[in-house]
């Protein structure tokens, strides 16, 4: 027998037919499915001990034995079931093995959920004989179901993101294909295996074959609960940002006091830095930074009473400093080069050459409205400019610090005064300073030009930070 495959797993769950699936399976000569090999309560299934000489004991100290022992059954092409909450090191192994062929087996969520509540209830999971056939109703939970449900999108999610970043297919099954022989012989020729079956296994029978509504003891309070969904994912927001770096080199570590900052660019950088060397009484050139990884968690290790920290800015004061600074000005570390773009592209109306008296503020008005509109295209991926790290999005930002240490405070810019001191006095700093606030934007203030047309603009540029972050309309004071 001839194939591209060294062994298989088949992605299922609970209730979606994967005991039928590999019964039939198993009567194809040349295949072989060893149940649950990897759930962490038992090797294959309940009354298992071991699965072809290795035990649960042996598995559990080392999975890659068990795997080797499947992939290297003789004359066969073995695999096993894997659910979501099996065993994690099988799945980080069988993902990145291009040779283990991924069979992926789906059922709607509302019946796999209305059968496992119904099967809690009986204790019967699965049924070979018809007479011995128990009843229940199931009672629809509307939290328990949410939970159920994203829990599923979550993991399906995972396995087709990594099966197209390592350039995998898989073969997708559906709960109502089970029912057809041809599609069971059809995954059996995507295996490698010739051999066909002339009709599926009649040993199972189907447990609840009844419409689901007839299933559910408190059917109106279900249809309630659903008709809530959103079932079309009509409320999110998308994301067209490209995935950034955890920024480590960024990081500014405190000169004594076990601080780590980890700054939003755009944010209050320079007013935090000059804060944290104020609490040592160096200057802010002693703060460490510009570590690399390794060398950011050998300090982490030194300093086991560290706390990690941000701090948000609300979107429009960060926009307009951005544009002040980086737009607007033609001093070294501007963006030229942008600004000639926006100018020529974008119809962004400001001079050629540096901001003079005859820049008014309704001149200052009109191009940051102009720059926000750039702003909404660029982070949806339309415009050729690259996204900033000061005009990315803030949750992006946080989303990367992740992949490197998990945040201990996320603060906001307007609460500094009342949340960075406590945290200093931990430390034993008894009267520490209050940070500096931000010095107002050149050559006009946010607040010269504020009115309800920008936040709206802003809001609809940085919905996925309004929403995360619960930021309201600015105010003078953020």
């Amino acid at each position: 027998m001839t194939t591209n495959f060294d062994y298989f797993i088949v992605f299922a769950e609970m209730r979606t037919g994967s005991n039928f699936l590999e019964t039939n399976l198993n009567a194809l000569d040349g295949l072989s499915c060893h149940g649950e090999a990897f759930n962490p309560h038992f090797i294959g299934y309940p009354d298992k001990t071991e699965i072809l000489e290795v035990s649960q004991a042996m598995r559990d100290s080392d999975p890659m034995c068990l795997i080797n022992a499947i992939r290297d059954t003789p004359d066969k092409l073995s695999g096993f079931r894997y659910f979501h909450n099996h065993d994690p090191r099988v799945l980080e192994i069988a993902m990145e093995d291009p040779r283990c062929a991924k069979i992926i087996l789906t059922r709607n969520p509302l019946d796999s959920y209305v059968s496992w509540k119904i099967a809690k209830e009986t204790g019967q999971w699965k049924l070979t004989n018809i007479k011995r056939r128990r009843e229940a109703q199931a009672t629809f939970n509307a939290n328990e179901f949410s939970r159920f449900v994203e829990t599923l999108q979550d993991f399906q999610v995972f396995l087709l993101n990594t099966l197209q970043q390592t350039g995998q297919t898989a073969f997708y099954l559906a709960y109502e294909d089970l029912k057809s022989v041809d599609v069971v012989n059809g995954l059996a020729k995507w295996l490698g295996v010739p051999n066909q079956l002339d009709a599926l296994d009649k040993s199972l029978k189907p447990q609840n074959p009844s419409p689901v509504t007839s299933k559910v003891a408190n059917l109106e309070e279900m249809t309630e609960a659903l008709s809530g969904l959103d079932r079309f994912n009509l409320t999110r927001t998308p994301n067209f940002e490209p995935r950034r770096g955890a920024a480590v080199p960024t990081y500014v570590l405190g000169a004594v006091t076990p601080l780590l900052f980890m700054p939003i660019k755009g944010g209050p950088e320079h007013q935090v830095k000059q804060w944290m060397a104020d609490l040592d009484g160096v200057p802010t050139e002693s703060l460490i930074t510009g570590l690399n990884q390794k060398q950011a968690r050998q300090w982490m290790r030194g300093n086991q009473e560290n706390r990690r920290f941000t701090v948000l800015r609300h979107p429009l004061a960060r926009a307009h400093t951005v544009f002040c600074n980086k737009i607007l000005s033609k001093e070294r570390g501007a963006f030229v080069k942008i600004r000639e773009t926006l100018r020529n592209q974008f119809n962004l109306p400001l001079p050629k050459g540096k901001i003079d008296s005859s820049y008014s503020k309704s001149d200052h008005r009109a191009a940051f409205e102009v720059f926000l509109g750039f702003l909404r295209m660029n982070l949806a991926g339309q415009t050729a400019i690259r996204v900033d790290g000061r005009w990315c999005t803030q949750a992006q930002a946080l989303s990367m610090f992740s992949e490197f240490a998990i945040l201990d405070y996320v603060f906001r810019e307007d609460e500094l005064a009342t949340v960075l001191p406590p945290l200093a006095q931990r430390y034993g700093h008894p009267d520490p300073a209050v940070p500096n606030t931000a010095p107002l934007d050149q050559p006009y203030s946010l607040a010269d030009i504020y009115d309800d047309k920008l936040e709206s603009m802003c809001a609809s540029v940085y919905q996925r930070d309004y929403q995360m972050f619960g930021f309201g309309p600015w105010r003078p004071t953020d």
